[in-house]
């Protein structure tokens, strides 16, 4: 795929309210997570005079930042995507000339990175699109714009030319997509729950809403983890309300995003007691109980290979035609069959 930027493309992130008060963590806290940008390289990247503001260059990473500040970025041209074409089947939901929307399997990691160099959605899209796919997310991820975790299904939108993958990348950063997602979870959330109003960060919004409005960061021990945090960190707020409950101790909920962070659904869950079933990561060491749900139903998931979550809706404007995009799919067979067994008939009392 060739360079379609011969000029170095440049990113602008306004400093927001509750941004930390030096200028290298403050553009951590605010650049899109798409961007892909670390504080190491964004501090390189300032050192570097590539950061500046109204045209000067600021090359003092401890310098003093306002909210409402706006700093240009300017990135590195886009390299010759090395990552090899695989023909792997796709489920296309829809494709035109500027995007595609994939309906996800479990076990595809989106994008290469150290430990899956192939077998990834890239490595597909890049067999399937050609040299269509934008450049603009760099190396290894040319078209990504957002991504869902490599156990989870469901749908994901792909840039395919450089004028989408811009204004796709804007409606991610403003929060305008609508995505929504069907997760399994321990536990049944209940406004009514004295445990989880005393919970940092959980509230409860008309109609029995929950709502969990928490700061996001790298776990400080696991760098493959995220962690709730109460200073810095990334904003992050998600909401979830029942579709389904299962003896009062487990919950099919459907949870949107109004903002977009890595693991967010998972550790926000797990965060107010109701871990999703399958996670090893952050699901806890809740099990079912065969008394409750039978053996076979009991076994079935506290054996779920991977986390119960779907992204099942996806919703955004067509970034070059304006037409208002809404997409579905069904529950995978493995999520469907897990709910099937829940609220099947109970073998033992």
């Amino acid at each position: 795929m060739s360079n379609p930027f011969p000029v170095q493309d440049i990113l602008s992130v306004t400093i927001g309210e509750d941004a930390p008060a030096r200028l290298d963590k403050a553009l951590a806290a605010g650049v899109p997570e798409e961007a892909a940008l670390s504080r190491s390289r964004l501090m390189r990247m300032i050192a570097e005079g590539a950061v500046s503001r109204g045209g000067t260059a600021v090359t003092d990473p401890k310098t003093k930042v306002a909210a409402g500040e706006i700093y240009d970025l300017r990135l590195d041209p886009v390299a010759e995507v090395e990552t090899q074409a695989e023909v792997i089947p796709l489920s296309v939901i829809w494709e035109d000339n500027d995007l595609i929307v994939i309906d996800k399997p479990a076990g595809m990691v989106v994008h290469p990175a150290p430990g899956s160099p192939s077998g990834t959605l890239v490595n597909a899209l890049l067999a399937h699109c050609g040299d269509t796919l934008s450049g603009i997310g760099g190396e290894r991820r040319p078209g990504i714009v957002h991504r869902i975790d490599k156990d989870t299904t469901g749908l994901l939108v792909v840039a395919k030319s450089d004028r989408a993958h811009h204004g796709l990348a804007a409606q991610f950063e403003d929060h305008s997509v609508n995505r929504r997602y069907l997760a399994v979870v321990h536990r049944v959330p209940n406004a009514n729950d004295p445990r989880l109003r005393g919970t940092k960060g959980v509230s409860f919004e008309f109609g029995g809403i929950l709502k969990i409005a928490t700061g996001l960061a790298r776990h400080k021990t696991d760098r493959q983890r995220q962690a709730v945090v109460w200073e810095q960190g990334r904003h992050a707020v998600t909401r979830a309300r029942v579709v389904q409950e299962f003896l009062g101790v487990a919950a099919l909920v459907e949870c949107w995003l109004e903002t977009g962070r890595t693991h967010q659904i998972r550790v926000h869950m797990a965060h107010a007691g109701h871990g999703l079933l399958g996670d090893a990561t952050y699901g806890g060491k809740r099990k079912l109980s065969p008394k409750l749900f039978g053996e076979a139903a009991a076994e079935f998931g506290n054996a779920f290979p991977r986390q119960a979550l779907h992204a099942a809706t996806l919703g955004f404007v067509h970034p070059v035609t304006g037409e208002t995009l809404a997409f579905s799919s069904p529950l995978p067979s493995d999520l469907a069959e897990l709910l099937q067994k829940l609220a099947g008939p109970v073998t033992s009392a």
